[in-house]
């Protein structure tokens, strides 16, 4: 078992920063693929950023590619999701999520392929 924990969101004008932290329970976290997730309103979830358990491969969407950074702290069980230049689109529920297995190489950007998510963080964004 995983449990996670998402910290870090609130209300801020467009053009602003926030920065995201999720907490791991489990020691092995540094053998964990981990991924921030979104869901806005009526929406489907959907995948924003991924990092290996390694740090070396990175991955993003396109919509926040060049604003947001994903990176983790192995040491301290923690993922973050630097935010910059927010948009009103951006506003959404942000999860954090974690495979079900370690060493997790297969699809990052499908929400299916993920087994362990945190309660969320709400991100909201003023025009």
């Amino acid at each position: 078992q995983v449990q996670l924990a998402e910290s870090g969101g609130g209300l801020v004008q467009a053009g602003g920063s926030l920065r995201l932290s999720c907490a791991a329970s489990r020691r092995t976290f540094s053998t964990y693929t981990m991924g921030w997730f979104r869901q806005a309103p009526g929406k489907e979830r959907e995948f924003v950023a991924a990092i290996r358990w390694s740090g070396v491969n990175i991955w993003y969407a396109d919509s926040v590619k060049g604003r947001f950074t994903i990176s983790r702290d192995n040491a301290k069980n923690t993922v973050f999701l630097q935010m910059n230049s927010l948009r009103p689109e951006d506003t959404a529920v942000y999860y954090c999520a974690a495979p079900r297995n370690p060493y997790y190489s297969g699809r990052y950007y499908d929400p299916n392929d993920y087994g362990y998510w945190g309660q969320g963080t709400q991100v909201t964004v003023s025009s």
